[in-house]
């Protein structure tokens, strides 16, 4: 009798599967790690978290504070502090370091696996062009390619009444494609999202980075005790004619702009090679 009972239980799950009640194989969530450069309470981090929380297990770890500009900087003549707390069941870890340290951190000792995606922002005004090398938000995306972790850093464009919302369901939206055609190692995308409605957007242009050099001046002045002292100011590039990541946005479109982290010139190196440096090359 229990033979009976338990071929027929057997019958009834190939069924359910035949039927589709019972999924043959089921994927389990993405494990998804966010990070920033505007700090860990930025509005641009709350609004990824929401969203990719719809289809993902979320870590974050992300600095206290500010520290746009950073660049590619580490950590590594202090002791990192960590705090960490649980929101809606997920770790949330404030690294007192910098955006690339945070990710890096988050990869050797935080995390107990790698995790499937690692995503930076949303960045609160545009990194296009060549102020990608000045952008923190691009190097804590770029730390993660460096092990071969897809990545994204997401950037939107400042102006008034920001809403991160677009943007982030658009990642949403990019996550999910990129799931089911992976990107190669060693690259990572760079996103910039208009300031605009969802439906004033014109669409996704993969678009080449801008090279024209960084806008940027200095206003001098002199404090009250009679230093001089000189304040950084940076501007936007015009669109130009050329239809680069610049010129995508600057028209309404979201900008994605793939880099990778092998910067070799290889046609460089083989003009090199032909040189007569001296005695030193045999």
């Amino acid at each position: 009798m229990k033979r009976k009972t338990y071929a027929l239980v057997i019958l009834n799950v190939i069924f359910l599967i035949l039927v589709g009640g019972v999924p043959l194989s089921s994927q389990p969530p993405l494990k998804i790690l966010i990070s920033n450069d505007d700090g860990i309470d930025a509005p641009g981090i709350a609004a990824l978290f929401e969203h990719l929380s719809r289809i993902g297990t979320v870590t974050v770890a992300a600095p206290p504070q500010n520290m746009s500009g950073a660049s590619h900087s580490v950590t590594s003549q202090d002791p990192i502090f960590v705090t960490e707390s649980e929101k809606n069941g997920s770790k949330w870890y404030i690294v007192k370091a910098t955006p690339a340290s945070c990710i890096r951190l988050a990869l050797e000792s935080l995390l107990k696996e790698p995790p499937d995606f690692v995503i930076t922002g949303i960045n609160r005004g545009e990194n296009m062009g060549t102020v990608t090398f000045y952008s923190a938000t691009n190097s804590a995306a770029r730390e993660a390619a460096f092990k071969g972790i897809p990545a994204i850093a997401v950037n939107l464009a400042r102006g008034e009444n920001m809403d991160y919302g677009p943007a982030a369901e658009f990642i949403v939206d990019l996550v999910r494609a990129l799931k089911d055609k992976p990107m190669k190692p060693g690259t990572f995308l760079n996103v910039n999202v208009p300031n605009l409605p969802k439906n004033q957007i014109k669409g996704v242009m993969v678009a080449p980075q801008d090279l024209r050099a960084p806008i940027e001046f200095y206003e001098k002045g002199v404090n009250p005790s009679g230093q001089v002292y000189y304040w950084n100011s940076y501007r936007h590039h015009e669109p130009g004619t050329d239809k680069t990541d610049v010129w995508a946005l600057r028209n309404g479109y979201i900008t994605i702009t793939p880099f990778q982290i092998d910067q070799t010139d290889r046609g460089e190196a083989k003009a090199l090679e032909s040189l007569k440096i001296g005695g030193w090359k045999k």
